[in-house]
């Protein structure tokens, strides 16, 4: 996190300067690389610098929210931001399911690895060899991405700087209009995002929310593991495996085949609102939910877990749509890059406030 926040924005700016297809593909070597080289750790520092160097080189978020808004047509931009949104929702969930199976395998399959082979003597190696092999095969097929970032005629600039609207004739009307349009591009594309406050405003609802994501997601596994004495649901390993991933194909659905009539009906903002309220009660309701017992236990946690996190990923999605609107395709990405830069920050601290309390 601290690596991502420290870079975000440089990576959103080179985005915007050179295009984004370069900058995936600098993200997705990055994760080939470093987290290879991270299930090698033979030390927490090399394992915490492999990580530090992952962030820092890796911002593959917010480029391709960008890229991803600027791919299709406008009334298929809610779709593809909401595929960005449940590819990263699903990774979430199953991503800690799958690396937790595929870790320590000399002692979970003695039949295939064995003590002194190599995953033997570096346990987590596995979990991470996958992931870079899969993004191998993500990095060959970003090769031949098209570029979403199109840069306008040298031609067109010069003509706006020549032109002498005093000494033009009433017959260049249409052709001044059209010069004093992209000259209010020009200007917009040198506007300070700081001083965006529509960009500003959603950023920082989306700060607030990270940190309350990602407190979730630190407190739901130990929450659903622990003791019924203790408050929690005496859930194994297993059963808590299986409540996420019934969360994330409930999640691929609904966002691939309920959340785009909804955005396109209420739009972004009536969404999103929905979704913030909505998901304040239903938190409120899970100590209650540990009440339960038996067939009514799994039922309602499944069930619940689906709505927070379908909420969740809603939420998000309409932040990102609102976020990409408050900006030209010129700044996008360095908008995303300093959303992605603060969110970092708040995420970084989430882990240790949600596990603290």
């Amino acid at each position: 996190m601290i690596g991502r926040a420290l870079t975000s924005f440089f990576w959103g700016w080179l985005a915007d300067r050179y295009g984004r297809k370069p900058i995936i593909l600098i993200g997705t070597s990055s994760v080939v690389l470093f987290n290879a080289l991270f299930g090698l750790s033979t030390s927490l520092w090399m394992a915490l610098s492999m990580r530090f160097l992952l962030g820092c080189f890796n911002s593959l978020l917010g480029t391709i929210r960008a890229y991803a808004s600027e791919v299709c047509r406008e009334e298929y931009r809610s779709v593809a931001l909401s595929v960005v949104s449940t590819s990263r929702g699903i990774g979430m969930i199953i991503g800690p399911a799958i690396g937790g199976f595929l870790a320590q395998p000399a002692e979970k399959f003695p039949n295939l690895f064995a003590e002194s082979s190599i995953f033997g003597r570096f346990p987590y190696f596995l979990p991470c060899l996958v992931i870079s092999v899969y993004a191998v095969g993500v990095l060959a097929a970003c090769w031949w991405l098209p570029e979403t970032l199109h840069m306008h005629d040298k031609k067109v600039s010069e003509r706006c700087d020549s032109f002498d609207v005093l000494e033009a004739s009433s017959e260049e009307s249409d052709e001044k209009e059209y010069v004093t349009e992209v000259k209010e591009r020009k200007i917009s594309k040198n506007a300070n995002l700081l001083r965006n406050w529509p960009l500003m405003s959603v950023i920082i609802v989306y700060c607030v929310f990270s940190l309350q994501e990602i407190a979730y997601a630190e407190m739901f596994s130990l929450w659903a593991v622990s003791d019924k004495k203790y408050g929690g649901l005496s859930f194994s390993s297993q059963d808590v495996g299986e409540v996420l991933a019934i969360s994330g194909f409930g999640l691929l659905l609904f966002q691939l085949l309920l959340y785009p009539p909804i955005e396109k009906l209420l739009g972004p903002i009536t969404v999103t609102r929905i979704s913030a309220a909505v998901s304040i009660p239903l938190l409120a309701s899970y100590p209650y939910i540990a009440m339960l017992s038996g067939i009514t236990l799994h039922l309602v946690i499944n069930c619940a877990s689906i709505l927070r996190n379908t909420l969740s990923v809603t939420l998000v999605t309409g932040l990102f749509i609102l976020q990409n609107n408050a900006v030209p395709q010129s700044q996008r990405a360095a908008a995303n890059g300093i959303s992605m830069t603060a969110m970092s920050v708040f995420k970084a601290f989430g882990p240790v406030g949600g596990g603290t309390l």
